[in-house]
């Protein structure tokens, strides 16, 4: 038999210290993004602001894999006051496993906004009680309006494996086991603030579909590495020139490394290596940075970011 060993621990987020630089936002920034953790992404203007999954409740890995499993009303009350946030354009999970769409309905609901995505997304909604005017089910390809932004949901896949396949058919309605929260549709998000011209691409689950995301641009790029370390490097090297290089991005930031099991208001730590290795990513993902000219990141949490600074 051959030499099979297990990594056991986790990545040491102290080795990648020199990667938490992504440009601050200056007070009178015309825009910025705020990572809250996962692939929960806020994108304010002042006056319009977006969020991507709107994931807080982050309950623990016993009552994942145990029990039923609902949103918690003040770890996100508590975080939506953290990072400012009283009224959103829309809520976009970028599929619906229960680390990304748990708490999307009722993060909208708190917010006025509209949960935007797939079917199953509207699923997620329907469950919460939200009406069908605040649901908008989109297609890869077209754009959305939500107040200052142009959104375009372009098709994905989530990365290998994907532990709960399939669509929700049904209305989700809380407490309910994890599984309950099939992917559904997965996108690529293409946001562009029109007011000025900025463009960004965000990419939750580290993976692709060829060609894409072909004739679309974006300076920046906020892309998905959950489970992208335990894939042959070969993967990733595709992963990379199908959603970075595609787009013509000249900075990219790293997320979906932070372990989901632990609240946010304890420090953060990477997955452990049973699920990831966030050291095989960063080795193969800061090379291709480096031949490609690119600037490499890793978000600092709640921090107010301007990631086209210099790159557009």
């Amino acid at each position: 038999m051959g030499d099979v060993r297990l990594k056991l621990g986790r990545p040491d987020l102290q080795n990648y210290a020199r990667y938490f630089d992504v440009p601050a936002a200056a007070p009178d920034s015309p825009l910025s993004v705020t990572w809250a953790g996962v692939t929960t992404l806020l994108i304010d203007d002042g006056a319009s602001a977006l969020m991507t999954d709107g994931f807080f409740s982050r309950p623990g890995l016993a009552s994942v894999g145990l029990r039923r499993i609902s949103p918690s009303p003040p770890r996100i009350d508590g975080c939506l006051a953290r990072l400012g946030v009283d009224r959103l354009e829309a809520v976009l999970p970028v599929h619906t496993h229960y680390d990304h769409a748990m708490d999307s309905a009722v993060v909208a609901e708190r917010s006025g906004a509209r949960v935007v995505g797939g079917t199953s997304a509207a699923q997620v909604g329907r469950g919460r009680g939200l009406s069908e005017d605040r649901l908008v089910v989109g297609s890869s390809g077209e754009p959305i309006t939500l107040g200052a932004y142009e959104v375009t949901l372009v098709e994905s896949e989530h990365s290998p494996p994907d532990r709960f396949p399939g669509v929700i058919t049904d209305p989700v309605a809380p407490p309910v086991k994890a599984s309950v929260y099939k992917c559904g549709e997965a996108w690529s998000m293409l946001v562009h603030h029109r007011p000025t011209d900025r463009r960004l691409l965000i990419v939750g689950s580290a993976g692709f579909v060829r060609g894409a995301l072909a004739g679309f641009d974006a300076e920046a790029v906020y892309l998905g590495v959950g489970q992208l370390g335990l894939l042959p490097e070969g993967y990733l090297v595709d992963y990379w020139a199908e959603t970075v290089r595609a787009v013509g991005a000249g900075r990219v930031v790293l997320i979906h490394w932070d372990d989901f099991f632990r609240p946010l208001h304890k420090p953060l730590r990477a997955l452990p290596y049973a699920v990831d290795d966030l050291d095989v990513s960063m080795r193969v993902l800061a090379r291709l940075a480096d031949e490609d000219s690119i600037a490499l990141h890793l978000p600092t949490l709640w921090q107010r970011a301007d990631p086209w600074i210099s790159v557009s």
